[in-house]
């Protein structure tokens, strides 16, 4: 029997199989680092980039803390970092259409040409979202004759107190009717989980009786129906649990949201 010779192809084409899957090693490290800095930059806003590395920050005097770029002037860092304020990209602001407390439906699209300020809330909750309350009303007084151009709206996370009575009680009972554009909307759980899914917000709910765990994020969208800022709501809680923010920390995060709806309108 004729002996086949020897070749180098196969040695070849295993060096080229090697080199290849050195590249897509290389890649996807690249691609999971990046990852990395923008969760990062997105979940710490004010802290987590060095003002001596990143050009999207600027050393501030108060306390070292660090400002995001894109800010308005007229926010003071420390306020910023109080409500983890952060721009985000500019884009239209994800669609929806839902009735509000008094059953009148209406739309993302409804609003356009003044200033909204978005949250997502539970009205079963006894938690965070009355303190937004508050600091929605401290908003509306602070923004004064200005506040007929912003919209405060909230969208419900609850799918067991999803009907329009339930929206309508907790507008009642921490007096947000007073507002002179304030919207509390709900509708059919697929329309409202859409919506979720929409802005990023989780949502995991223990049952009728317990309150929504969720995503708090106050989304800021201009007149022309566009995501400007993005702001975290917080609290802090007592010996016992009750959720409690400082009267002072009310009134800035009041202060804030009039002045950045101001700068957006």
């Amino acid at each position: 029997m004729t002996p086949v010779p020897e070749t180098t192809s196969q040695p070849g084409a295993a060096r080229k199989r090697r080199i290849a899957l050195v590249i897509i090693g290389l890649w996807l490290a690249v691609v999971a680092l990046a990852a990395v800095a923008f969760w990062l930059v997105r979940s710490q806003p004010a802290a987590s980039t060095s003002p001596s590395t990143s050009p999207s920050t600027a050393a501030d005097g108060a306390g070292g803390q660090v400002r995001l770029t894109g800010i308005p002037a007229t926010v003071s860092t420390p306020l910023a970092y109080l409500m983890g304020l952060s721009p985000v990209p500019v884009k239209q602001a994800p669609a929806f259409t839902f009735v509000d407390q008094f059953g009148h439906t209406l739309s993302l699209s409804s609003f356009k040409g003044r200033s909204v300020v978005l949250e997502f809330m539970d009205p079963h909750c006894v938690d965070i979202c009355p303190l937004v309350s508050q600091e929605f009303l401290n908003a509306a007084r602070d923004l004064g004759p200005a506040a007929n151009g912003v919209v405060f709206l909230a969208i419900n996370v609850n799918r067991y107190f999803a009907g329009v009575g339930d929206v309508a009680t907790f507008s009642r009972a921490h007096k947000l009717s007073s507002l002179p554009s304030w919207h509390f909307l709900t509708g059919p759980l697929p329309a409202l989980e859409a919506s979720w899914n929409a802005y990023g917000i989780a949502v995991s709910d223990r049952g009728r009786n317990a309150d929504v765990v969720h995503t708090d994020t106050m989304y800021f969208i201009d007149a022309q129906g566009r995501e400007q800022f993005a702001a975290t709501p917080v609290a802090d809680y007592t010996a016992t649990g009750t959720a409690y923010l400082p009267t002072p920390d009310l009134v800035s995060w009041g202060k804030g949201i009039a002045l950045i709806a101001r700068s957006i309108s």
